[in-house]
């Protein structure tokens, strides 16, 4: 909206002094021309917003001037900042309202805190790109347009077209109840129901979305850590098995790009990492430890060591000939 749009622009001005209209444009995500219309908009409200020409020119606001915002208390301010020092600017493409709202965070501080507590802030980093145990698995990547509408449906309580593509099948479209989203270890999620039953689609696997007008069935109110914890437990509860076993922290990613569903995790006497994994079946078990080949043991049940054992002994035996 260009009200916000505005606040943005003047809060940029407030916080970093001159700026060019080429700046402001980069960071508001709009044309130059925008921002030059934008500006006038302002004079003419009354907002003290000048030009200055030349080589370091830019347009600033007169010294002094300052916006009518809710201030917060430092802690208020820290926590917000500090949320929006990670990676959440990535989920559910909030990323230029996240951006937004931190300018307006830090605008609303008193004069004397403001520093101080982006000071502070920037002594806290949340979810970096690297883990001293192993690589960060990558983050999936869901299209702004289809990121929109699916957010437009779940908060208007509308209906969703999804063109989806479950693993190993063709994509299909299907219409939807829209629950809540929830993203986990970079992966974002839509709960959902389909003929009444619950459904629970991979963002990344959505092609295509579509709100439509006609209202969503589903229930006035949710608890979503409820409804997700019940889906989890649902979805473990099939006909998976559960995999105890040992990894070197190296190779930790690999294994979770495999697994079904990792349950626990904790350091192991000798550095190694001390898992409860979830694989769709004993076959499927077998495949994902021998892949990681010394670097994991497999600890239960028993009927997975017997066969990674008879696998390694037939290789074994297959090349033992040096002939």
């Amino acid at each position: 909206m260009r009200a916000d749009r505005l606040v943005s622009l003047v809060l940029l001005l407030r916080q970093r002094g001159r700026l060019t209209a080429d700046t402001l444009a980069r960071e508001l995500e709009v044309s130059t021309r925008t921002v030059l219309r934008d500006i006038e908009a302002l004079s003419a409200a009354g907002v003290p917003v000048y030009s200055e020409r030349g080589r370091h020119g830019g347009f600033a606001l007169l010294p002094g001037f300052r916006t009518e915002l809710t201030g917060l208390n430092h802690d208020e301010a820290l926590a917000l900042l500090t949320a929006g020092s990670g990676r959440g600017e990535q989920v559910f493409g909030l990323g230029s309202a996240l951006a937004s709202a931190m300018r307006k965070v830090v605008d609303a501080l008193p004069e004397g805190h403001r520093d101080a507590a982006s000071d502070a802030a920037r002594r806290f980093l949340v979810e970096p790109e690297t883990d001293l145990l192993s690589r960060r698995s990558v983050a999936e990547e869901v299209p702004d347009r289809t990121m929109i509408e699916i957010r437009r449906a779940v908060l208007a309580g509308h209906k969703l077209r999804l063109h989806y593509a479950a693993a190993d099948r063709a994509p299909q479209w299907r219409t939807v109840d829209p629950v809540g989203l929830v993203t986990v270890r970079d992966r974002g999620y839509l709960l959902a129901m389909r003929s009444g039953a619950d459904r629970t689609y991979r963002l990344s696997r959505v092609l295509a979305a579509e709100e439509l007008s006609e209202p969503a069935q589903r229930p006035d109110r949710v608890d979503l850590d409820r409804v997700w914890r019940e889906r989890c437990a649902q979805f473990l509860s099939g006909d998976h098995i559960a995999v105890q076993l040992r990894v070197d922290p190296e190779r930790r990613a690999d294994l979770l790009s495999t697994a079904v569903a990792v349950r626990t995790a904790e350091p192991d006497a000798d550095g190694w990492l001390r898992l409860e994994a979830t694989f769709q079946d004993l076959r499927h078990a077998e495949w994902a430890l021998w892949q990681l080949g010394t670097d994991a043991e497999a600890l239960a049940p028993a009927s997975l060591r017997t066969s990674l054992r008879n696998r390694a002994v037939a290789i074994a035996t297959r090349y033992g000939d040096s002939s």
